[in-house]
C-alpha cells in the first residue's frame, strides 16, 4: 500500500514537472498555466472593454424592448448576427406585458461588424407582410417545437459537416422540454436535425449554446440549469443558483452525461448565459463571458439608479424586475470543464444613463469579432456587443465595445519594476514574439534560463535589446539577434522584467522566408 502510494506520488511530481509545450501557438495569460512566479510589483490585471457606438437597434414592430440573446460571427467576408425578437411593455401603474407579439428569431448582417442591416428576407410573415428580417416564428416544425426567442447559431468548422447543416443552432424546446438541434444549408432557412430534444436536463431559460472544438474535435454544448430537478410531469422545477452545465458530442445528437462547470476558488456567482467560444487567435483557448445576476435589494443606491418609475412599475410584476441588476464576468478554460473565473466585472454596467444598470443589461452576444479600429493606421481590435435599454420603451439596443487583440488580461509591473517567471517549456518556433504596451519611458526585457534558472549564454537579461512601445508583435532580439533555432525543444524557462509595461501574449512563430 505504502509503495503505490509513493508510486502515485512519484508519477504526479513528474507530471507537475513536465515541461509545458507551446510548439508555435500563441499563449495569453487569462490564467496561470503558463505562470510559475511573480515578483517585485508584478501582477495579473483584467482589462474592460471600452464602450463604442449603437450597432443596431432594434425598433422594428416584431422586435422590441425585450430583444437579446445575439449571436454574433465572421463568415468569410460577412458578420453575421442572429437575435431573439420580443416587446417588454411596462405599465406605468404596475406589471409587465409580454404578450405583444410572439418571440421571433431576427437575422441582421454586416460587412465590417460596426455598421449592421436587416434585409428584408421574405420568410416569415408578421402582420400580413413578409417584408421583414425574421428567419424563425413559433410552431411546429415535423413534430419539432421550437421557441425561436431561445437560439444560438454559429457555422460549423467541423470538415465532415455535412452541406445541408453547415450552419447550425441549438434551440429550446416549448414542450416537450430540452435543447433542439437544427441545422441550416445558408443560415436563413432552418430545419430540425432530430424532432425530439437532444439535451433534456437543464431550466434552458437562457442561450443555451454549442460549437464544434477544433482542438478536441467534438461537439461541446453549454447551457444554463438550476439546482434542482424535473419533475413527474416532466416541467424543470428550479432550486438554489443559477449557473452552467456542459456536455460534449461527436455529432451534435448524442451528448454525453452533463457535469457543472468548475471555477477553483472563485467565489459561487448567480450565472445566466454563459458565451463560451473557442477564441479564434488561440483556440485552444475557450473563453467564456457570462452574464451575473444580483438581487441588491431595495436600498438608497438602488432608488437612485436611472429610471426609477419603471424600476418600481417592474417590481409590481415581480419584486426582482426592479432591483435585480447584471453585468459582463469574463472566464477561461483549457478543458472545457475547469475554469479560472474572474470575479471583477469584465463588463461593468458603466455610468449611469438611460436603458442602464438594469436586469437585462451589458447580456454579452455570443461572441467577439475583429473588427477594424477608429483608429488610422492601427490594427485591427475586438468587437464586443451588449445590450441596453430592455424594459424600455419600445425597442431595446446592441453597443459595441473594443479592446485590443489578445487584450484580455495581461501580465503588468508598475514603474518601480516586476518580474514573470514562466513554467518549464518546450517551443517549435525559431523567435519569440510579444503582445506588449509600455509607457515612453516603460519596458520589457526577456531572459531565457535553462531549467535549474541560470541564464543561456548569449540570451541572458544584459543581452536583451530592451523593448518600448506599443504592439501586437513585436519580435524579441539579443544583441541584434533573433534566431533561436538552436533552442528548439530543449526545456528553458522564460524570465520577463518589466517596468510600466503590459505583457498581453507570447508566441514562437517560423516566419517564413522572404524572397
Amino acid at each position: 500500500m505504502k509503495s503505490t502510494l509513493c508510486a502515485l506520488l512519484l508519477g504526479l511530481g513528474a507530471l507537475q514537472a513536465a515541461p509545458l509545450d507551446l510548439g508555435t501557438r500563441r499563449e495569453l495569460f487569462v490564467d496561470d498555466h503558463l505562470i510559475s512566479r511573480l515578483g517585485g510589483a508584478a501582477q495579473t490585471r483584467l482589462h474592460q472593454p471600452q464602450p463604442q457606438d449603437i450597432a443596431i437597434t432594434h425598433d422594428a414592430p416584431w422586435e422590441g424592448s425585450g430583444s437579446g440573446y445575439h449571436s454574433i460571427f465572421k463568415d468569410g467576408e460577412l458578420y453575421r448576427m442572429y437575435y431573439k425578437s420580443w416587446q417588454l411593455t411596462v405599465n406605468p401603474k404596475g406589471g409587465v406585458n409580454t404578450g405583444e407579439h410572439p418571440l421571433f428569431t431576427c437575422y441582421a448582417q454586416s460587412r465590417d461588424g460596426i455598421h449592421w442591416e436587416k434585409p428584408k428576407l421574405g420568410l416569415v410573415e408578421f402582420q400580413g407582410s413578409r417584408d421583414n428580417n425574421i428567419v424563425l416564428a413559433p410552431g411546429l416544425i415535423g413534430k419539432a417545437n421550437p421557441d425561436p426567442g431561445h437560439i444560438a447559431v454559429f457555422k460549423d468548422e467541423n470538415p465532415a459537416a455535412p452541406a445541408h447543416a453547415r450552419y447550425k443552432a441549438i434551440i429550446r424546446s416549448a414542450k416537450p422540454h430540452g435543447l433542439l438541434a437544427f441545422g441550416s444549408a445558408d443560415g436563413l432557412k432552418w430545419a430540425p436535425l432530430q424532432e425530439t430534444p437532444v439535451i433534456t436536463e437543464g431550466a434552458f431559460d437562457s442561450q443555451n449554446l454549442a460549437f464544434w472544438d477544433p482542438k478536441a474535435k467534438l461537439y461541446r454544448a453549454y447551457w444554463r440549469y438550476f439546482t434542482g430537478g424535473v419533475t413527474k410531469e416532466g416541467e424543470w422545477k428550479p432550486q438554489g443558483d443559477r449557473g452552467i452545465r456542459t456536455a460534449t458530442s461527436p455529432d451534435f445528437l448524442k451528448w454525453d452525461k452533463p457535469r457543472d462547470l468548475r471555477y477553483g476558488n472563485a467565489p459561487p456567482e448567480q450565472l445566466y448565459t454563459n458565451q463560451i467560444k473557442p477564441y479564434f487567435r488561440a483556440p485552444h483557448l475557450l473563453l467564456g463571458f457570462p452574464t451575473r445576476y444580483l438581487e441588491r435589494g431595495w436600498s438608497p443606491s438602488m432608488k437612485a439608479l436611472p429610471e426609477l418609475e419603471l424600476r418600481q412599475a417592474r417590481s409590481k410584476a415581480s419584486d426582482r424586475y426592479g432591483m435585480a441588476i447584471t453585468e459582463g464576468l469574463f472566464m477561461a478554460s483549457r478543458d472545457g470543464l475547469h475554469f479560472k473565473r474572474w470575479s471583477e466585472a469584465f463588463l461593468p454596467p458603466g455610468i449611469e444613463r438611460e436603458g442602464t444598470w438594469n436586469y437585462g443589461h451589458q447580456y454579452a452576444a455570443w461572441s467577439l469579432v475583429p473588427t477594424a479600429s477608429a483608429l488610422p493606421g492601427a490594427p485591427q481590435e475586438l468587437s464586443f456587443y451588449t445590450t441596453e435599454s430592455y424594459w424600455s420603451g419600445r425597442s431595446s439596443a446592441l453597443r459595441r465595445h473594443s479592446l485590443r487583440m489578445d487584450g484580455f488580461v495581461s501580465v503588468y509591473a508598475p514603474m518601480k519594476g516586476g518580474e514573470l517567471v514562466t513554467r518549464k517549456l518546450r517551443f517549435g518556433g525559431n523567435r519569440l514574439e510579444l503582445n506588449f504596451a509600455s509607457s515612453a519611458a516603460g519596458s520589457i526585457h526577456v531572459e531565457l534560463q535553462d531549467e535549474e534558472g541560470k541564464p543561456i549564454a548569449g540570451h541572458a537579461l544584459a543581452d536583451c535589446d530592451v523593448l518600448f512601445g506599443d504592439s501586437l508583435q513585436r519580435t524579441v532580439t539579443w544583441k541584434g539577434e533573433a534566431d533561436l533555432s538552436a533552442l528548439i525543444g530543449k526545456t528553458l524557462r522564460l524570465r520577463f522584467v518589466l517596468q510600466d509595461a503590459h505583457l498581453y501574449a507570447l508566441q514562437f512563430t517560423n516566419p517564413k522566408t522572404q524572397p
